[in-house]
């Protein structure tokens, strides 16, 4: 037997790495970025001010300026603070490691984002996803049921949800709440947040159980790898004592500051992906054998007569798109396509026409 087979935790073993597809030279819609680029002035006044960051010294271990901004630009309720990830990912992983007790289970929705799951057992942690209903809503009694039952120190609600787009009322998520009131933490998941139409951040005050976490990466900054996430005081400096030390590097968090400052940019760019994805909807939902899931971030789920054929067809004319068709059965043939310029849409339509026939 070798070291890797004696030594490696078997679930690890288990597992398939994170894959990331090559996009070289393709129409990028895997990925829900943001496909709007900086424009020109702003990159040589960003790399005028990254040029003077001190590279030769570690960062500010507090990141004091960087989360006073987004407290100030995001919302966050006076008197709470944030956590800093690399990116959601990172927050998620902290989180895990923080509830991770003898016997703790973490509760979502699925589909869902696939990181609550991966982070849930790499901590040791039961996972248990509750399916949602076919239409893709949350099947709220059958979550409530599964808190009764598991009683979860941690419960995800992406809002919207990843990779259906769909869109959690206030309702729905006051119950969750109120059910685990004396039980555990529930995690909203507002890394769409710009597109979508509310927020939980201002209800932070109400349940001391409430972590609503979010990521700079869908407002246009993905290639910065910054998540936040805020809570009460009790709750973040737990957090803190998990976070890997210098976890946001200087680079970062010196272009965070300075593109926070620019942030009606962003604002009118998140308006511009909205208003495609009404066209978007519109146009996909006239072709014959495509159904469109209702959505509230920056990508449309699909429903084609075959996924994999359709996938591969796009792919011959340089389109990239994800085939979620075989992450659960709710998403038999579906196919998650981002939300990106008119140009870079209407080629989608016009490769997606051609597969079609």
């Amino acid at each position: 037997m070798s070291l890797v087979k004696k030594l490696v935790r078997p679930e690890i073993q288990e597992q398939t790495s994170y894959h990331v597809p090559d996009a070289t030279n393709l129409v990028k819609l895997d990925a829900m970025e943001n496909p709007y680029a900086l424009p020109e002035t702003l990159k040589t006044e960003l790399g005028a001010h990254l040029a003077q960051v001190a590279l030769n010294r570690y960062p500010v271990p507090t990141y004091r300026p960087l989360k006073q901004k987004i407290c100030q630009k995001f919302g966050v309720p006076s008197g709470f603070d944030v956590v800093l990830g690399n990116g959601s990912d990172e927050l998620i992983s902290m989180l895990s490691i923080v509830c991770a007790k003898p016997g703790a289970t973490v509760v979502a929705p699925v589909p869902t984002f696939v990181m609550y799951a991966i982070s849930a057992q790499l901590a040791g942690l039961q996972f248990v996803g509750v399916p949602l209903r076919a239409d893709l809503s949350l099947d709220l009694p059958a979550m409530l049921a599964a808190i009764a039952q598991h009683k979860p120190a941690l419960v995800y609600l992406a809002n919207p949800n990843n990779p259906t787009g769909t869109w959690l009322s206030e309702d729905d998520v006051t119950q969750v709440l109120h059910a685990m009131k004396d039980i555990g933490f529930v995690v909203l998941d507002e890394a769409y947040q710009t597109f979508a139409p509310g927020t939980s951040m201002a209800r932070l005050p109400e349940f001391s159980n409430l972590i609503v976490m979010r990521t700079a990466s869908k407002i246009g900054l993905a290639g910065l790898r910054l998540g936040y996430m805020s809570a009460s005081g009790e709750i973040l400096a737990q957090v803190e004592k998990v976070r890997p030390p210098y976890n946001i590097n200087v680079l970062t968090a010196a272009a965070a500051e300075f593109l926070l400052d620019h942030l009606p940019l962003f604002d009118a760019q998140a308006a511009q992906i909205r208003a495609q994805r009404s066209e978007m909807i519109a146009t996909l939902s006239a072709l014959n054998g495509v159904h469109v899931f209702p959505s509230q971030a920056n990508f449309l789920l699909i429903r084609v007569p075959n996924s994999e054929l359709i996938f591969n067809k796009l792919l011959e004319n340089r389109i990239l798109v994800k085939n979620v068709g075989k992450m659960h059965g709710l998403l038999n043939n579906c196919l998650r396509v981002t939300i990106s310029t008119p140009q870079d849409n209407q080629l989608f339509v016009a490769a997606l026409n051609d597969a079609l026939k």
